[in-house]
């Protein structure tokens, strides 16, 4: 006990009083005996919402999963849903993912919800996040909940929360809900339930989210293409393994395998390091699989069914990982030529993206006419567009870390919709003899040709926290001059939400929420995006590179160069 701080002491202290429960109590005593490092890190500060709500290790403490951090979130959202809509019958809808006490903890939220008073209706079993943010606005309710840490290792988990539009929790209502739970002391947590009014749901709303998302998702492809096409799927042990198949069935894709090892839902995720279809790794048995049957696209989604990763197959028929960025230009291309030619395009349609995603996407909607507005990552930002320009019509948007989402019905990166449309695009254009890879180089010719790299630092525990923090910093008091020989000519830095124009020497306003987030701009057209992640114990560095392509013959060139230029820029910035 000598080697905990005292300020930490009277955090740990707190939580073996009456409030707590017995077994808590206990197993703090002994974790302080045996593990005081550990205390440590559970007391030291409390759980903070990020991009993606709150995440975080489970276990004890105020800087840990646990029923209490999550008691105590569901009584300030209690508090203000009942101060905010004062005499409504006020409605929550609960889902959860396949983690370990995902169920549990789902049970223990509706608890608290039940017992405020709040009318629950909680999902019987895990399902995709989709189809909470759906189920959400298809039942009215003011506000939702997924128990999920989406694609974090097996010992994370979260609380998302989704408000009445369907869309994850933005300003003002985030700063004044976070204000009341940090007002909260854990012993005012109402834990007894009201059975009577937590209802439970199912197929019911699986029927009606799935037809929703064939609707949304299918655009005019023929049933022969539908059979041509040779799907390989896997859930990676995660939630959309109850929505996919069924909506590639309903919607008439018949030819599809899925990866048997990865099809049981499993919160420890056996098969893969990490269940990412981020990290190439968590693909890998998928892509053997379609070497095995032939397959023409490979599509892989994380535990809770909002990224999806795509594999197709290159020029020289070899499959190959399309990126965040280049599943999201194919899958706009293919909306904005939807629109285009049943001539719904009039100047009144937006798409969505976010500023460490490609450049592309503003490029490719002014082809067509289209607005493409920018914000904050995190899909919760474009599903405030929605909200905040209703007059618009949205056709879909997407960011750099696998995410889509097809029209607004759902208000969330939806892997279930994305993965039908990119079936859609891969056996339409498959019909035209044509790979979803072709149909890529086709844009980068039209468009120009945009390469991005992500490289993460993993930063753990309290010294990871402090060094992020001070490469950030250190990136503000001494910003490049230079990057890779070439002139920075902007520098944006949405913490102070300020835009620096260096060659002419002037200074704007950036109207985008503060974050931390910092942006150069070099003369060649590069950008280079420094953010440290808002759900990981990471810190992000976003590379973007582009040229003209002039034809489909020059691509593997082109590409060769691009890729030389972010390995040279890696090399300038250290990393």
């Amino acid at each position: 006990m000598i080697h905990i701080k005292p300020e930490i002491l009277e955090r740990v202290n707190s939580w073996l009083t009456d409030t707590f429960d017995e077994d808590t109590q206990n197993d703090i005593k002994n974790l302080i005996a045996s593990n005081p490092k550990e205390i440590e890190e559970s007391f030291y500060k409390d759980l903070e919402f990020g991009t993606g709500g709150m995440r975080g290790v489970m276990g004890l403490g105020t800087n840990r999963i646990n029923k209490y951090t999550l008691g105590k979130n569901t009584q300030g959202l209690s508090n203000f849903l009942n101060a905010s809509f004062s005499g409504e019958t006020i409605k929550v809808a609960i889902a959860y993912d396949c983690r370990h006490n995902s169920k549990t903890f789902g049970k223990v939220v509706a608890d608290v919800f039940s017992a405020n008073g709040i009318q629950v209706y909680l999902f019987e079993d895990l399902r995709a996040t989709p189809e909470l943010s759906f189920a959400l606005k298809h039942l009215n309710c003011h506000c939702g909940i997924v128990l999920t840490a989406s694609h974090n290792p097996p010992e994370y988990n979260g609380y998302k929360v989704y408000w009445q539009d369907g869309g994850q929790l933005v300003p003002p209502q985030d700063g004044k809900i976070i204000a009341e739970i940090n007002r909260l002391d854990y012993s005012e947590i109402k834990f007894n339930s009201n059975s009577d009014l937590i209802q439970y749901i199912g197929k019911d709303i699986d029927d009606v989210f799935i037809d929703a998302s064939i609707k949304n998702g299918s655009f005019n492809t023929s049933a022969e293409a539908k059979q041509n096409l040779n799907i390989v799927f896997t859930p990676l042990h995660g939630t959309s393994i109850t929505a996919i198949p069924e909506t590639l069935k309903r919607a008439g894709y018949s030819n599809v395998s899925i990866v048997e090892e990865q099809r049981e839902p499993n919160g420890d995720f056996p098969t893969v390091v990490s269940p990412n279809p981020e990290e190439p790794e968590a693909l890998k048995m998928a892509m053997a699989l379609a070497e095995k049957v032939d397959g023409d696209i490979v599509i892989g989604t994380d535990p809770d069914c909002d990224r999806l990763g795509v594999v197709v197959r290159n020029l020289e028929n070899e499959l190959v990982i399309l990126n965040g960025n280049q599943t999201m230009i194919l899958m706009t291309d293919f909306l904005l030529k939807q629109w285009k030619n049943q001539n719904k395009i009039n100047g009144n349609q937006f798409v969505g993206s976010t500023i460490v995603s490609t450049p592309m996407m503003t490029v490719l909607a002014n082809a067509y006419g289209v607005e493409c507005k920018i914000g904050l990552t995190g899909f919760k930002w474009i599903a405030k567009m929605i909200e905040d320009f209703p007059t618009m019509d949205f056709i879909g948007g997407g960011e750099e870390s696998f995410g889509f989402m097809v029209g607004d019905f759902v208000r969330d990166k939806d892997a279930v919709t994305s993965t039908l449309l990119a079936c859609e695009i891969a056996a339409q254009a498959k019909a035209n003899k044509q790979t979803l890879y072709q149909a890529l180089i086709d844009l980068y010719v039209e468009h120009g040709f945009f390469k991005e790299r992500l490289v993460s630092l993993t930063k753990k525990g309290i010294e990871g926290a402090q060094e992020i923090k001070q490469m950030m910093i250190d990136a503000r008091e001494n910003p490049l001059k230079d990057v890779n020989g070439s002139k920075v000519i902007r520098i944006e830095d949405y913490q102070l939400s300020q835009a620096k124009d260096i060659a002419n020497n002037t200074e704007s306003t950036l109207d985008i929420p503060k974050s931390n987030v910092l942006i150069y701009y070099t003369e060649d057209g590069s950008k280079i995006a420094l953010r440290p992640s808002g759900t990981e114990p990471k810190i992000k560095f976003y590379i973007s590179v582009n040229t003209k392509l002039d034809n489909v013959s020059a691509f593997k060139e082109t590409e060769q160069l691009l890729e030389n230029r972010i390995d040279a820029i890696l090399k300038d910035m250290k990393l």
